[in-house]
């Protein structure tokens, strides 16, 4: 076959990053193992690549079974890691469009926190047919187990999927609750605070032992509340912005306008029932600028 040339193959990238950061959680992360692909794809003779007959397909193979190594390194790294692991948030805008992933509701924070549950073989094999749409056949290649066990793989995640999910609330609805939530931490009001967050509600922070940040979960509504209010009155500079976080309503913290902590939220029932703080200066590359 004729070679694709350079175009056509890198103009796969924004659909590796998107493959790559939902099977790692990681923006950085998925920017590496696309590198990595490319650089396979480049190491081929001139007739090895002539001999492939989809070059996207054969990306799409050798990022899923980097990721799939990926997924079985990070359990054993994230033993070793300071306190909580929240996947990386990513902003609605990208300085280069074919790194731009595409906001949808594989990629809520609440989604991905799902994923990290699974199985390395049950998350590739799930993203790729449920959110990716390829065939089992195809998945089977890249998993290196029949079709049939990709498919019992996939269902697995799809249990843990709808036994987590909580009926979301609409995305106006979250805008607005995560509006008087702002409000409410700005005035310093306990009480506006505490009838927002679910009784129940946990809040996560991830400072990667690099930022401060609880090590553990804070859980109970009037605990985050206060947590909340602990915070605003050890930085007094303290900005809370309105921003699209991983497609979902979230807020960005920032002092002395720099960005220290990227918030998102789960809302049910017009109460705030999860909030992860993503403090790790590593994890917030994507919101420095602008």
């Amino acid at each position: 076959m004729t070679d694709p040339g350079p175009n056509a193959v890198m103009s796969e990238r924004r659909q590796l990053i998107n493959l790559g950061y939902r099977l790692l959680g990681s923006l950085s992360d998925a920017e590496d193992v696309v590198q990595e692909t490319y650089a396979r794809w480049y190491a081929l003779s001139d007739a090895e690549r002539d001999a492939i007959v989809s070059p996207g397909a054969w990306l799409t193979k050798v990022t899923g079974r980097i990721c799939l190594d990926l997924l079985g390194s990070a359990r054993k790294r994230r033993e070793s890691y300071v306190g909580e692991w929240i996947p990386e948030p990513v902003p609605d805008v990208a300085d280069d469009p074919a790194d731009r992933v595409t906001l949808d509701e594989s990629v809520s924070m609440a989604f991905l926190v799902v994923l990290e549950s699974m199985t390395p073989a049950e998350r590739v094999a799930f993203v790729l047919h449920d959110v990716f749409r390829y065939p089992f056949g195809e998945v089977a290649e890249i998993v290196g187990r029949t079709p049939a066990a990709c498919r019992q793989l996939a269902s697995s995640a799809r249990h843990r999927i709808s036994a987590s999910r909580a009926t979301a609330a609409p995305a106006s609805q979250q805008a607005e609750v995560i509006r008087e939530f702002k409000r409410a931490w700005e005035a310093r009001d306990i009480a506006a605070l505490v009838g927002l967050l679910d009784p129940d509600a946990v809040a996560v922070a991830d400072g990667g032992g690099i930022a401060t940040a609880q090590l553990h979960p804070t859980e109970g509504g009037e605990q985050v509340a206060q947590a909340c209010i602990d915070i605003a009155g050890r930085l007094p500079g303290l900005t809370l912005l309105e921003r699209t976080v991983n497609g979902q309503p979230g807020l960005v913290a920032r002092v002395d306008e720099v960005t220290v902590t990227v918030y998102a939220f789960a809302v049910a029932d017009g109460r705030i029932t999860r909030i992860w703080a993503v403090r790790n200066p590593e994890k917030l590359r994507p919101w420095t600028t602008g």
